[in-house]
């Protein structure tokens, strides 16, 4: 490589060797000959510490939205489970109302009078009510747990914030 360098005639190739550094003055850059600037130590110490300030916030920021993220990660994760929960408690309530017709019509079937089918509809009536009234206050009281642990995370991170703040 020495060779190719320093403008061989034996290898062919005439490359001229790098010349050394010129002597150039500190106020001139040896690529555009543009003076050279001493930027004073009060700016310098001004840079610094902006740059400072702005890693120590852009790690604060991470840092929150870590934390956000985690919150709401945790927030839908909680109110899938009980859309879930609360979902499976109205395919329940839907199965036992729709058993409780079916048995409704079967005991219509075999009555023999007219009274006989009013007092079987009127109990009928009676006993549908009360189950229902059971299952809209078990659904509610599902819908208001969920609502409260959906919302608990977030209160809980705001609390936090709040606190720092």
């Amino acid at each position: 490589m020495s060779e190719a360098t320093e403008g061989s005639a034996t290898s062919g190739h005439r490359y001229k060797a790098a010349p050394a550094a010129s002597k150039a003055s500190k106020s001139e850059t040896p690529s555009s000959g543009m003076p050279k600037l001493e930027i004073p130590a009060g700016f310098r110490e001004i840079a610094e510490k902006g740059v400072s300030q702005a890693k120590e916030t852009y790690e604060k920021m991470k840092s929150v939205t870590d934390e956000a993220t985690d919150v709401i990660e945790d927030t839908f994760a909680t109110a899938t489970k009980g859309a879930s929960e609360l979902g499976l408690k109205m395919i329940e309530a839907a199965r036992q109302n729709t058993n409780a017709a079916f048995d409704f019509a079967t005991q219509l079937m075999t009555v023999k009078s007219l009274s006989e089918a009013v007092e079987l509809s009127t109990a009928q009536a009676r006993k549908q009510y009360e189950a229902l009234a059971a299952q809209s206050k078990e659904i509610a009281a599902i819908a208001q747990k969920v609502a409260a642990d959906t919302a608990e995370p977030v209160k809980e991170s705001l609390g936090k914030v709040f606190k720092a703040a």
